[in-house]
């Protein structure tokens, strides 16, 4: 497939629309007329890129009506990013079209418009609430497939050190060293650290025991 596949079924497209078609207008691929409306331009590529984004955004210097054309694809890669790519669209104001050359079809994912996103107020709270609680700075930005230390981490081991001394009541943990959601993190058990020894009173596994050397830094870190 070639790039000039494309422009027969966006130009019959447009056309059906109402627009005057013309190809290679200066340095754009396809430049459609409507009356006294502004230009509408394609850009046509074989694959949605990032180099196809930059161009795009280019053409918005000319004109606040830009699509990106691309062939409908069966890629599973395109099926997995394909909400990313509609976002990114709507947040650059960029339409996107995807042309099946075959049918000689064209289908308009996104219309180019001006777009502010919505705040998710959960997510900032929650974002927020994980940057307050967080003693320090104990991971490494970029890395992946390591264990990250959170705020949550990080009163699991306040409740593991203070355990480790002997069982004791949520209550006791959270009045010596002020981790209010003590008795929750005790429940649950994410990390297999504790065990309920009877009603009300928890140790530590032999798992947890292992955590304490495994976590040493990040306990001296808290100042346990």
């Amino acid at each position: 497939m070639r790039e000039a596949d494309l422009y027969p079924p966006v130009k019959a497209y447009l056309e059906a629309q109402g627009y005057e078609v013309k190809s290679e207008i200066g340095a754009c691929d396809v430049v459609a007329m409507r009356g006294d409306e502004p230009p509408v331009i394609v850009e046509l590529k074989l694959t949605f890129s990032l180099g196809l984004v930059f161009q795009a955004i280019e053409r918005q210097t000319v004109s606040d009506v830009v699509y990106m054309a691309v062939p409908v694809s069966k890629d599973r890669g395109w099926k997995l990013r394909y909400k990313d790519i509609v976002r990114l669209c709507k947040r650059l104001g960029l339409g996107l079209l995807a042309v099946d050359v075959a049918k000689g079809t064209v289908q308009a994912h996104v219309d180019p418009e001006d777009h502010t996103p919505r705040k998710n107020r959960k997510r900032q709270t929650r974002l927020l609430r994980e940057f307050e609680r967080r003693v320090g700075d104990p991971n490494t930005g970029g890395t992946t497939g390591t264990k990250q230390m959170t705020a949550y981490r990080q009163d699991a081991l306040r409740c593991l050190v203070r355990l480790s001394v002997g069982p004791c009541a949520p209550a006791a943990i959270k009045n010596a060293l002020g981790v209010e959601r003590a008795g929750d993190i005790l429940r649950a058990d994410h990390y297999g650290w504790f065990e309920k020894i009877e009603r009300g009173i928890y140790g530590i596994t032999p798992k947890g025991r292992l955590a304490l050397d495994d976590f040493a830094e990040d306990i001296k870190a808290l100042g346990l």
